[in-house]
């Protein structure tokens, strides 16, 4: 798609108008295919359920993990096509189907012959809704009831998602799915319920692809359609309230008692989608039948819970909170350019961290990026974190600032960290925020390409050097604090004679006590190289190892081997491998990959020639008890470096580095000893939560 849009664009001679020809081409795009896309697997499911087979089995688990519970009266063929599906989108959890049959008068009544395999319970008596969910629950053999309504239809790999968030917390005491209309639109993505006991299904009639609807969140209820909550807790709770008998607000009422009660949450998860028939069990009509009593049980409801929903719910007109709970918390914007790719690059895992630490610290995180890409795991797991990411683009300033127009209000902090970043959006922020604005620089951009200069001597990068000078100078005075990773800048930035405020360092990685990993020297051989490849400090480094480090260091030793890791490795680079036995090109490495390399390599080796800030990649490498050979410019920035690291800013001197401290074991086992200490004294958690209490209520 990127080659077609550039083909297109091609031909304009004005490079600014290029620029925003091939953005507004991207957002089109992306936003054309990501609809396509997702809309087509959903037909495509949906299509499997209009033939049904007369007769089908289920698989027969010993002991399910889930009961998956089915209240029916009735309504033969939604509830034939709603097992259908179950059968055919539940591969990865064992579970057990309970039909819970309340004297159905149709050929519900015979289910059993048809569908094997499933436990039907029937009642005496017509016990409707709630009194027939109550009964069948005490069926149960799961570790986990789900109540799924029979006018569903479940989409594929629905149930994992459920069972994954529940146990990602046991302070979580309900989860539920986004709920489908047929016609591919939204019917709801959790509920929000208002002071005066009324509510909404957060997104009805929208589209689900939208980003406000794609992130796990607190909710204050999640419609009894498709909910699911550990067994233990429902017994502990003794079922729906049999006050809101024959049903509606008994869901509600659960929610409601499992977090003001239980003290638990009740999250939503959008990874797990059902189509809801809605109205085929119960009608529409609010004066009539069953469906009356949502306006009977709604006063019962508001009377149970009046002081609760006066204290903690939002009216209306604060939506932006009442979809995620988020009265009273705080509100945290990061800006960044993309998503981040936490698993590539150095500077985006330090990121990914901090907005972890914001939200496990209390904050309501939402993540805005200047350019919308399209979804990928990346994505997903920030989503899963339960982080909002808000899609920006350049081109659509008027849909931007009408964000803020509508939002600004609840934004208490804004995080930023790259300069243009900044420059881009700090009028529309003081505009229409109150914020405190804090930028967490990575390094100063002008002096790493100032360093580079050096060996690229291009005028195109001294153009960049001078605007993106100009740049950091403008918006660095505008920040309420500025703090980076390393002290150099720190320094650097004093040098400038800037009016900066609160300048301070934060560790660039928060770590655990102990890696876990165990170090050897006798027992490991090779060496590596990592770094990301889209950063031309280390493109620069890999290719120096090659052509000048490394024949000096086989000259000397020829059963080193070194493993050159990392995303995006360029023509340039691999070719240099080429017919080269001693070179193991890995490339990208999973995070289990990675750490299956560092526990067997012997050391890293990162040259770096140019370059600003503390590099992760030396602090990581250090985290899992790897000694690092570096030169200064990797060493900068890092407490006690030059003592730590093997540092030398030579060919020749590294190559010899490389091949005495390869085979002096005693030396690498006492530096990889003493790494614990170094990461828990420079790179724990309690430092940088210390420093942003002074800054920021955080818990």
């Amino acid at each position: 798609m990127r080659g077609l849009i550039n083909i297109l664009v091609i031909w304009i001679p004005f490079p600014k108008l290029r620029r925003r020809v091939r953005t507004f081409l991207s957002h089109i795009m992306i936003n054309y295919f990501a609809e396509r896309t997702v809309r087509k697997d959903f037909i495509k499911n949906l299509k499997l359920f209009r033939k049904v087979p007369g007769c089908f089995e289920f698989k027969r688990f010993e002991k399910p993990v889930v009961s998956i519970i089915v209240p029916v009266y009735n309504q033969y063929e939604y509830t034939k096509k709603c097992l259908w599906s179950i059968l055919q989108n539940t591969n990865d959890v064992e579970y057990e189907v309970i039909l819970a049959d309340d004297c159905s008068t149709d050929k519900t009544a015979e289910i059993a012959n048809f569908i094997k395999n499933i436990r039907v319970i029937k009642t005496p008596k017509n016990m409707r809704f709630l009194l027939n969910c109550n009964n069948a629950a005490k069926y149960a053999n799961g570790k986990y009831l789900v109540f799924l309504n029979n006018d569903t239809q479940v989409m594929k790999d629905w149930l994992r998602p459920l069972v994954n968030l529940i146990e990602s917390d046991d302070n979580i005491g309900l989860v539920g799915a986004m709920l489908l209309y047929p016609d591919f639109t939204l019917q709801e993505a959790g509920g929000i319920i208002y002071p005066d006991a009324t509510g909404c299904n957060y997104g009805r009639n929208d589209m689900p692809w939208h980003s406000q609807y794609n992130y796990v969140k607190d909710v204050d209820y999640i419609s009894g359609a498709a909910i699911m909550l550990r067994r233990d807790t429902w017994e502990t709770l003794g079922g729906f309230d049999t006050q809101f008998v024959p049903a509606y607000y008994e869901d509600t009422d659960l929610a409601f008692r499992i977090r003001n009660d239980l003290g638990m949450r009740v999250v939503y998860q959008p990874l797990s989608q059902v189509v809801h028939f809605e109205g085929k069990s119960n009608g529409t009509d609010l004066t009539s039948g069953q469906k009356q009593y949502q306006v009977v049980n709604a006063e019962k409801f508001y009377n149970k819970w009046k002081k609760v929903l006066a204290q903690d719910h939002c009216w209306p007109d604060d939506v932006f909170l009442g979809r995620d709970r988020g009265k009273g918390r705080k509100v945290l914007l990061f800006i960044d350019e993309l998503i981040l790719t936490y698993d590539n690059d150095c500077g985006s895992r330090a990121s990914f961290q901090y907005l972890d630490f914001f939200r496990r610290h209390g904050l309501n995180v939402k993540y805005m990026c200047k350019y919308r890409r399209p979804r990928d795991y990346h994505k997903t797991t920030i989503e899963q974190m339960g982080i909002e990411i808000v899609d920006g683009d350049d081109l659509f300033d008027k849909h931007l600032e009408e964000w803020f127009v509508d939002n600004g209000k609840y934004v208490d902090y804004v995080y930023l960290n790259r300069p243009d970043v900044a420059d881009w959006c700090l009028d529309l922020l003081r505009k229409y925020t109150n914020a405190k604005i804090i930028f967490q620089g990575h390094d100063l951009h002008h002096v790493r390409m100032q360093r580079e200069t050096k060996f690229n001597s291009s005028h195109k990068l001294k153009r960049e050097v001078q605007r993106m000078e100009n740049v950091e100078k403008r918006i660095l005075p505008q920040m309420d604090v500025v703090t980076y990773f390393s002290e150099k800048e720190i320094e650097l930035i004093k040098d400038m004679n800037l009016d900066v405020r609160v300048l301070d360092t934060l560790p660039l990685y928060m770590f655990p006590r102990d890696s876990g990993a165990r170090y050897d020297a006798k027992a490991r051989k090779d060496i590596m190289f990592i770094g990301g490849y889209n950063h031309t400090p280390n493109v620069d480094a890999a290719t120096w190892l090659l052509t000048e480090i490394m024949p000096l260091v086989w000259e000397k030793n020829k059963d080193i081997k070194l493993h050159l890791v990392g995303s995006n490795m360029p023509m340039s680079v691999i070719k240099l491998c080429t017919d080269n036995p001693n070179v193991i090109v890995d490339g990208f490495l999973t995070d289990d990959e990675l750490n299956g390399l560092y526990a067997k390599v012997k050391m890293s080796v990162i040259p770096l020639r140019f370059g600003a800030g503390i590099k992760g990649k030396i602090i990581e490498a250090i985290y899992n008890k790897i000694p690092v050979i570096t030169t200064s410019i990797g060493a900068e920035g890092i407490p006690a470096g030059p003592e730590f690291l093997g540092v030398c800013d030579d060919a020749v001197g590294l190559a010899d580095k490389i091949v005495s401290m390869y085979v002096d074991d005693e030396k690498l086992q006492k530096i990889s000893d003493a790494s614990s200490k170094f990461i828990d004294d420079n790179f724990a958690e309690s430092a940088a939560l210390n420093k942003f209490k002074q800054w920021m209520d955080i818990n």
